[in-house]
Order: C-alpha cells, then sequence, then structure tokens
C-alpha cells in the first residue's frame, strides 16, 4: 500500500514539500522510496506511505557515494 498511497499523492506532495533544512523542493527517488534533497545533500525516508520529514531521520547522500 506504501508505493501506491506515494504515488498517488506524489505530484500533489510533491508541490508542496520542502526541505525542512533548507525549504527548498524534493524529488521523490521512487526506487530508494526516499525524497531527495540535493540542497541540502539528504534524502528522506517514506515509510509506509508516509514521508519522515525530520532531519535526524535522513541519510546523507554522501554516505553511499563511495
Amino acid at each position: 500500500m506504501g508505493d501506491v498511497a506515494v504515488s498517488a499523492l506524489d505530484s500533489w506532495l510533491l508541490e508542496r514539500l520542502v526541505c525542512p533544512m533548507t525549504r527548498m523542493p524534493l524529488r521523490y527517488d521512487e526506487a530508494a522510496q526516499e525524497l531527495i534533497s540535493d540542497a541540502a545533500g539528504l534524502a528522506y525516508p517514506i515509510r509506509d506511505g508516509v514521508p519522515v520529514m525530520l532531519v535526524e531521520e535522513a541519510r546523507r547522500l554522501d554516505d553511499t557515494a563511495a
């Protein structure tokens, strides 16, 4: 159900959600089920169809750049 919920709300959510750190727009990474903040270098997880918009829960993008 998580994938369906995000897909159904994807454009609506992305128009409204911003990175809590930078206030910049996010992009949706469907494969990883994350919302990416390129400006902050963070990936916010989507759990059970719900974006977790907490900086302390985000993954740093450079953690997997190796």
